[in-house]
């Protein structure tokens, strides 16, 4: 049953990562308005994009599903980051919505990270020195 509920997880970080592809890569007017917000329009956009995309395939293959959720982990905690900061919880009269979802999708990614710890190479011969 657990092997179930982690592969669920993985696809709704997936499902949410590439959802929001389509805004970042068409220049929807909320994206750049974010990205220009935080000063990386238009690279920052389509690079956050396209590492979006490589975490979002990446947690959904076994061998590099633990791969997959740290780069997700790292890029949605700069979402979070930059909504704390920069551009706050409410963007556009979203009423908070893409904060919220950059919150669960860290915390999924945390527990997708936690449960394939074992899967990390090398992780217990350089945590153990």
């Amino acid at each position: 049953m657990k092997k179930y509920i982690i592969i669920i997880l993985k696809l709704v970080v997936a499902l949410i990562l590439v959802q929001t592809l389509r805004f970042k890569f068409t220049a929807h007017p909320d994206s750049v308005y974010i990205f220009t917000t935080v000063g990386m329009e238009p690279f920052g956009r389509i690079g956050v994009g396209i590492m979006e995309l490589i975490a979002a395939i990446l947690i959904l293959i076994p061998r590099t599903s633990w791969l997959g959720a740290v780069l997700t982990f790292g890029i949605i905690g700069g979402a979070v980051f930059m909504h704390l900061t920069l551009l706050g919880i409410e963007v556009n009269g979203d009423g908070g919505s893409l904060f919220f979802l950059a919150v669960l999708t860290e915390i999924l990614s945390a527990i997708v990270l936690w449960v394939e710890k074992d899967n990390i190479p090398n992780l217990n011969r350089f945590a153990l020195k």
